[in-house]
């Protein structure tokens, strides 16, 4: 398959500046698409291009930019409401993903945009993490029974929250995979390896476990349309990992330890694949153990290497759909076992063409 120009634009931004303006009106789209065009601004400006690029698409850089600065406080502001309100809970509050990206200042969070914040907390300790955010505003928004029991009996996390003041989501987790699910880890080798932030009541997973949690999370997923974005966030730790002094043998034996090989083989290929990740070629052969069959390595190829690239029509082709439908499914057999699988997709099945609620 030909890179699309988002592809491009972050392996050798500067062949960026020999584009012309209606190759940068595609660019544009497509990051924007991909929710990765503030990303992308910032991006440029650490590699020195921001400056040299046409007026026109800067113009749209430079205002998603803003629109994430902007962002960053919201993010900053709703980590402080989270922490007051669990204050007199004796629990680890652990933020997860783009907030935990944020709180440490990763550079995975630059320009970074999502919808909701996420965090971990022992599973013993949901019930008074839930009733304590519920007295601050954060409610339960799902009155279907279905959902409440898909969530709390079989999931990782309890239903969505939504705060009745400022309209924020939050979703609270108690593990990274679903209990439903054979590679789902101990949580309490997660949370007991968090590392706590100076000066806070903050706790943020730690380097290794942060890239094996961001591998899963895509890696598991179903719904792809930020896959693009969630793969540069794994390029972007990856590249970060002698900063916080963890080797590519800690990252391997970790996976090891949580149940998470077959996400970090994943990982560390499309990575190596899209964006030229530097991956120790001894680290790759280790992993690529992982998947034995090479015919299921190239089916995989075939299939991921589609449903990663950004959510644009211009970055499909004819079986780009079909590769995403069969992730989706695929996702969900990695969820459930098959006698709760076909029920579950069978009623799904039934709302999404009915409209109506099963109970």
């Amino acid at each position: 398959m030909k890179k699309p120009l988002l592809v491009l634009a972050f392996v050798s931004p500067q062949d960026l500046l020999d584009l012309p303006l209606k190759q940068w009106d595609l660019l544009i789209r497509q990051a924007r698409r991909a929710n990765m065009l503030a990303k992308l601004a910032f991006f440029l400006e650490i590699k020195g291009v921001f400056q040299s690029i046409p007026e026109q698409p800067k113009k749209h850089l430079l205002s998603a930019k803003i629109h994430a600065q902007r962002f960053a406080l919201s993010i900053e502001w709703e980590t402080v409401c989270i922490v007051k309100a669990l204050k007199n809970v004796p629990v680890k509050l652990i933020l997860l993903k783009g907030a935990a990206y944020y709180a440490l200042q990763n550079s995975a969070a630059s320009g970074r945009v999502f919808s909701d914040v996420d965090i971990l907390v022992p599973e013993d300790s949901l019930l008074d993490v839930e009733r304590t955010l519920a007295k601050a505003g954060w409610l339960n928004t799902s009155f279907d029974p279905y959902e409440q029991q898909y969530y709390r009996k079989w999931m990782h996390e309890i239903p969505p929250l939504r705060n009745l003041k400022r309209q924020t989501s939050l979703d609270v987790h108690h593990n990274i995979l679903p209990k439903t699910s054979m590679f789902c880890p101990d949580a309490s080798l997660i949370i007991n390896n968090s590392i706590q932030l100076k000066e806070s009541n903050v706790w943020v997973l730690s380097p290794e476990d942060r890239i094996l949690h961001s591998a899963t999370h895509l890696f598991h997923e179903g719904e792809l349309e930020n896959g693009f974005r969630d793969l540069s966030d794994l390029d972007f730790l990856l590249r970060e990992m002698t900063e916080c002094n963890i080797s590519w043998e800690q990252l391997l034996h970790r996976s090891v330890d949580l149940k998470q090989q077959l996400p970090l083989y994943y990982a560390l290929r499309f990575c190596r694949i899209i964006f030229n990740t530097y991956i120790p070629d001894h680290i790759q052969r280790e992993v690529d153990k992982s998947v034995s069959s090479i015919l299921k390595r190239e089916v995989m190829d075939f299939l991921f290497l589609r449903a990663l690239m950004p959510d644009h029509k211009s970055c499909d082709d004819r079986w780009t759909g079909f590769a995403r439908w069969l992730l989706y499914i695929r996702s969900h057999w990695l969820r459930m076992p098959l006698h709760l699988l076909v029920p579950h997709l069978l009623r799904k099945s039934w709302v999404r063409i009915t409209g109506k609620e099963t109970h």
